[in-house]
């Protein structure tokens, strides 16, 4: 839905061209933080961590990712992968494998 008229989207594209980038991002970052916090909240207490993962990737991108990438997001650990990176520079004298 857009209900905002062409006359306003040139003037905020306008706008918007003449912040820099680092506005542009900070306004992007702080949005998405708002819409984060919105989703978070509006979850049942009781899911678990990869049940609130999976329904905060839901609802924020159905339809814009497949179901696999949403999967995947839901599993994935990141205390898991430093983990795993730390062990693979460990081994390799500081050097991350290719």
């Amino acid at each position: 839905m857009n209900d905002t008229s062409s006359e306003m989207d040139e003037m905020v594209a306008e706008r918007y061209k003449l912040m820099t980038p680092e506005r542009r991002m900070r306004i992007a970052s702080s949005m998405f933080e708002t819409a984060r916090a919105i989703i978070e909240s509006s979850l049942p207490l009781n899911l678990t961590r990869r049940e609130r993962r999976l329904a905060f990737a839901k609802r924020l991108y159905a339809g814009e990712l497949p179901d696999a990438a949403l999967q995947a997001f839901a599993d994935w650990n990141m205390r898991e992968k430093l983990d795993e990176a730390k062990g693979d520079c460990d081994r390799t004298g500081g050097e991350v494998p290719m």
